[in-house]
């Protein structure tokens, strides 16, 4: 891999990682609800998960989901109806969580498995290996895994942007009715991540 196209290859992991999606709406109103110390093992789930998922789909997964459509669609479906339990969990959440037993952020390996059923990501990483994977045979498996180690660097700044914003609101939004319209907006613009995804 060339050094202009390692430096695309930031540019466009950093882009589409930094951009509201599925990933950084759940880490937003985690960093709210539970603050950024709690959303750590999330943070990194995400990282993990959608390293794995990247290096997966180089070594040929996404080649043979596209011989497969039934498979493909049904994961896009799993993803959606995930994702809609998250949003309605979100929706009702109604008061700031700081360790009571009953109230948990999504963990590591919950956040690693949803990257295999999220939308967005399986965008990202198909568009990532076609367009940055080198073509030439003996070079293409190490172009793989400095794709899926690029993204997996800087998933983690770029998720803990949005659970430091969050963080940063929890005490603005320690007022009930406040965080009520955060999450209920937080729950709605997670609904509204799905739609360019599944058309």
């Amino acid at each position: 891999m060339t050094t202009a196209t390692f430096a695309a290859l930031l540019l466009f992991a950093f882009s589409t990682s930094i951009t509201p999606g599925p990933n950084n709406m759940m880490v937003f109103a985690s960093g709210v609800n539970f603050g950024f110390r709690r959303t750590v093992p999330h943070m990194l789930g995400i990282a993990i998960g959608f390293m794995s998922l990247l290096i997966a789909v180089g070594f040929g997964l996404g080649a043979m989901l596209k011989t497969m459509p039934t498979l493909y669609l049904v994961l896009k479906i799993c993803g959606a109806l995930y994702l809609l339990y998250i949003a309605y969990k979100i929706a009702t959440s109604r008061s700031l969580s700081a360790g009571e037993a009953g109230s948990h952020p999504m963990g590591f390996l919950a956040a690693a498995a949803f990257q295999w059923v999220n939308p967005k990501a399986w965008v990202m990483a198909v568009t990532a290996m076609a367009t940055y994977g080198d073509p030439v045979p003996g070079r293409y498996w190490l172009s793989v895994l400095i794709i899926g180690l690029t993204f997996g660097a800087m998933t983690i700044p770029t998720v803990s942007t949005w659970a430091g914003f969050g963080t940063v609101l929890r005490e603005w939004l320690s007022d009930p009715r406040r965080l009520k319209a955060f999450n209920l907006l937080m729950a709605t613009l997670l609904v509204i991540s799905l739609w360019p995804l599944l058309t």
